[in-house]
């Protein structure tokens, strides 16, 4: 699973703006919190990330009880939260571990030590092996440390008492408030002053300088996009005033040499154009030398129609007479046939009767 979205908790705009900047070129969404208090508030109405980075020190509740705090919540308690400090020390990194950190960071942090924490933590997530988180986190190690007094030790404020017998008794873990332990108390809290107070200074400042650098960083860029629009405009007008120079000469001489290649197709056209008096005599002398054909030829023309015409006349009148004859010769037996058969007609009939008169007869 890729971890795909980070809320960032640092109180100096300058840690927000370098580690947000480390996580976007992994293509991370990254949201940002300027306190502890408002981180919670994020968690509570806004979607879960998938890490969280603490920082450690801060004004008002600081990473660890921030820490706490959203391990001591069910919804989300699941939410990995790496630490980052400037503390190196392996005594508090186990002692973060415990109380629910799942890695710590070191400010300022570096790109090669970002990647493998990030790459450690989404192989985690994949293969489930994110620790769980504690069911009550432990008390972390603070400046009681710096005194080397027991963490439940308490301060003799007068002497000791004894009892009937005028005997001292002892109490167990009672250290007696001696100059030397006060003024390694007052150390240890002028120390923790100077450090908060160092931190929110060095913030205050760092967030100012950035501020300030961002100020004029913008400025610069507005300046260089004005002298970069302002020489976009000189330069396209120096680009639109050459090409219309440009323009006209191109038009100048296109014209020129139209005009000129006008004037030559003119004197062609007029050379050209009509008939002339030349084209007027070559044309009588053409219809003279037609009008005298040999005259030979014309009657050798004239004979040849005439004896075609009279071939043609007498095929016609053979023709003709041709179709008469067998038109009569047609007509003639005709006749002949219904002569024979009148006479056939009349010789059955007489015969008929002379058979019917000797039947009589010799009947």
């Amino acid at each position: 699973m890729a971890i795909k979205n980070a809320l960032l908790v640092d109180d100096s705009k300058v840690a927000r703006f370098a580690l947000s900047k480390l996580l976007e070129s992994r293509d991370m969404e990254v949201n940002m919190a300027g306190s502890a208090e408002e981180a919670l508030d994020f968690l509570n109405s806004h979607g879960r990330p998938d890490v969280i980075f603490m920082d450690h020190l801060m004004p008002g509740m600081n990473g660890v009880e921030a820490t706490k705090a959203i391990k001591g919540n069910p919804e989300t308690a699941g939410i990995p939260i790496i630490m980052c400090t400037s503390k190196k020390s392996s005594t508090f990194m186990e002692e973060a571990k415990n109380f629910g950190v799942y890695n710590i960071l070191t400010k300022p942090p570096q790109t090669q030590g970002l990647m493998e924490v990030l790459d450690q933590l989404a192989s985690d997530v994949t293969s489930g092996n994110l620790p769980e988180p504690p069911a009550q986190s432990p008390q972390p190690a603070e400046q009681d440390d710096w005194l080397n007094v027991p963490g439940d030790a308490s301060v003799e404020l007068s002497p000791k008492p004894s009892d009937a017998l005028g005997r001292e008794t002892t109490q167990s873990s009672v250290v007696p408030l001696t100059s030397e332990l006060i003024e390694q108390i007052a150390r240890s809290a002028v120390k923790t002053h100077i450090n908060n107070r160092l931190h929110e200074l060095l913030s205050s400042l760092f967030d100012e300088q950035f501020d300030h650098l961002k100020r004029a960083l913008d400025e610069t860029r507005s300046k260089q996009e004005s002298a970069i629009e302002e020489r976009l405009q000189a330069l396209t007008q120096t680009v639109e005033e050459r090409t219309r120079n440009l323009r006209d000469d191109v038009a100048a001489e296109v014209n020129l040499n139209l005009g000129s290649e006008l004037a030559t197709l003119r004197k062609e056209l007029k050379k050209n154009s009509g008939f002339t008096s030349e084209h007027m005599a070559e044309l009588k002398d053409h219809i003279t030398s037609v009008q005298t054909i040999d005259t030979e030829f014309w009657q050798t023309l004239q004979s040849e129609a005439i004896q075609q015409a009279h071939e043609i006349s007498r095929e016609t009148a053979e023709d003709i007479a041709q179709r008469t004859i067998d038109l009569f010769v047609a007509q003639q037996r005709s006749a002949s046939s219904r002569v024979y058969t009148i006479g056939l007609a009349v010789s059955l009939g007489i015969f008929s009767v002379g058979i019917a008169w000797l039947s009589g007869l010799f009947g």
